[in-house]
């Protein structure tokens, strides 16, 4: 292992040396994408030194050995074993940052929230979790950005697109795609029965031009007028847009922009999250059993997470993880299931890489 890492420091090296190259930095496309390199190595290249430096110090250490008093002797072995503690976690975490990183996870992702079974409950629901990824992204400083929605006269959405940027926010939210159900007591029912109602979630890496090219001809581009709450301009002028993808009838539409133009520039951006999700839905479904993990990719027909409120709880199906009803759905303690889930993988991963 000491030749692959010494090898992997060299190159991180001399990328940093590139980064300062005056021809790199008059460069802003080449710039970014050496930094965006380097970047992604950093943690690997610190776990790297770490390990390597524990193993010179240990082999110095034995050397010392050798012509040492008694007292020098149960310093070093002291030293010895300190440095031989650190090396399982170190090898552990290495054999984990060596494993290929998923290339959507740096990327800004699209958020779909569709009621489901439950009727006016299910549309309150899907509300109830478009403030919790609120909450949660507000609390990691990313922003979040409604691109298209379709309020329910009970309260809660029948459906909302929403885009969240930010660092990496892909690699965190991935976690929330599948079915989300709820076991609670409605507003609505006087008769103190629980109902059960779902809710589904889609999270949707972005795509850009580069990842995802759409031929003009394939499109069929409606406006309309917009219907709903709004300023002057709902139900006056044209401004909604619908885009239909003739070649796969996926159809996307927008009315909440202010403008024709900045609606149909939020269905493309939805178009190519779609479009690309198909496509990476297709790459899977080729690689089959060789797929490393199914934790951070719910499928949206699979029922990942149960909110119960008569018992306070929240479960995770996927690997059993409980919390409490209010602390996960006000978004508190959400960081807490997305770690144990991204825990789960990393040991999927590790024990795949075996």
């Amino acid at each position: 292992m000491r030749d692959k890492l010494l090898k992997i420091i060299q190159a991180y090296e001399e990328l940093e040396k590139k980064l300062m190259d005056p021809a790199v930095v008059s460069d802003p496309k080449e710039y970014a994408r050496l930094a965006k390199e380097h970047a992604s190595q950093t943690e690997l290249v610190t776990r790297a030194r770490e390990y390597l430096a524990a193993l010179d110090d240990i082999e110095a250490a034995k050397e010392m050995l050798h012509e040492a008093d008694a007292d020098e002797k149960a310093m070093l072995q002291e030293d010895i074993a300190a440095n031989e503690a650190k090396l399982p976690a170190l090898e552990e975490d290495i054999k984990y940052l060596l494993i290929p990183a998923d290339p959507n996870d740096e990327k800004d992702t699209i958020v779909e929230i569709r009621a489901g079974v439950g009727g006016d409950e299910a549309a309150i629901f899907a509300g109830d979790l478009f403030k919790m990824y609120q909450h949660f992204c507000d609390g990691r400083g990313w922003k979040i950005e409604v691109l298209s929605s379709s309020p329910s006269e009970a309260g809660g959405f029948k459906t909302i697109e929403f885009k969240v940027t930010g660092d990496k926010v892909y690699s965190v939210m991935k976690y929330e795609s599948g079915v989300h159900r709820v076991q609670r007591v409605p507003k609505t029912e006087s008769q103190g029965r629980i109902q059960t109602s779902t809710a589904t979630v889609a999270v949707l890496p972005e795509a850009d031009e580069i990842d995802i090219q759409i031929d003009p001809g394939d499109l069929r581009i409606d406006t309309y007028c917009a219907s709903g709450p709004g300023g002057q301009c709902v139900n006056t002028t044209y401004s909604a847009v619908r885009i239909t993808h003739l070649p796969t009838n996926t159809v996307v539409q927008s009315q909440d922009q202010r403008s024709q133009i900045q609606n149909r520039e939020v269905c493309m951006q939805m178009l190519r999250a779609r479009l690309y999700e198909m496509e990476l839905e297709k790459q899977q479904a080729e690689q089959g059993a060789a797929r490393l993990s199914q934790i951070g990719h719910g499928n949206r027909s699979e029922k990942i997470r149960t909110y119960n409120q008569p018992q306070d709880r929240v479960t995770d199906h996927r690997i059993g993880f409980n919390g409490t009803y209010n602390g996960v759905l006000l978004g508190d303690t959400l960081p807490s299931v997305i770690e144990a889930l991204a825990a789960a993988e990393r040991a999927e991963k590790l024990a795949q890489a075996v």
